[in-house]
């Protein structure tokens, strides 16, 4: 989608400027160069630091039990972090990066994707290929710098008991106001 709409962007910029260009005598050479995200150039979002303990509370995860796996000082393609649900044995962890939806969809070690709709948001559901249906699964929500995924996993030995994308969905919606756009 975001490659669709920056090439729609692109051939449209391209039209007007031949439009004004026309009746003027002047020609332009040269060849266009395309654009390419340099994933670590782009400043990630961090939910170690910026997802309040107010936020957290909101969403049922208790704020003393985060863990982090990954908060690299600068440029970095990744930052995550994970708490404990106050009502449920799984972990809520949520990752930030700039990597996109598209990377995801495109990742062959993911699979059973499902579109949903996360506040205001088009997001998608998945889970990953090695891990048993029932013990996880991701909630992605696009956003200006790649995007945002709340995963919930379990926190026992048992499978989860309700079906993890629809719990990662309700806890992506709870933090889906805090979360960056």
């Amino acid at each position: 989608m975001r490659t669709y709409v920056l090439r729609t962007v692109i051939a449209g910029a391209a039209v007007v400027g031949l439009a004004a260009g026309c009746g003027t005598g002047k020609s332009v050479e040269g060849t266009a160069t395309p654009t390419t995200r340099d994933i670590d150039k782009i400043e990630v979002w961090n939910p170690c630091t910026q997802l309040s303990n107010e936020a957290l509370q909101k969403a049922r995860v208790d704020p003393a039990t985060k863990t982090v796996t990954t908060d690299a000082q600068g440029g970095a393609s990744w930052r995550v972090c994970k708490w404990q649900a106050t009502e449920l044995p799984i972990f809520v962890t949520v990752f930030s990066t700039s990597h996109t939806q598209d990377e995801s969809r495109a990742n062959p070690k993911l699979t059973n994707f499902r579109d949903v709709t996360i506040g205001p948001r088009k997001s998608l559901t998945y889970q990953e290929k090695s891990e048993p249906s029932a013990d996880g699964c991701y909630a992605s929500l696009p956003a200006e710098q790649g995007m945002i995924e709340v995963r919930v996993g379990k926190r026992q030995t048992k499978p989860i008991a309700a079906d993890p994308c629809d719990l990662a969905v309700g806890y992506a919606k709870d933090l889906e106001p805090y979360l960056p756009k």
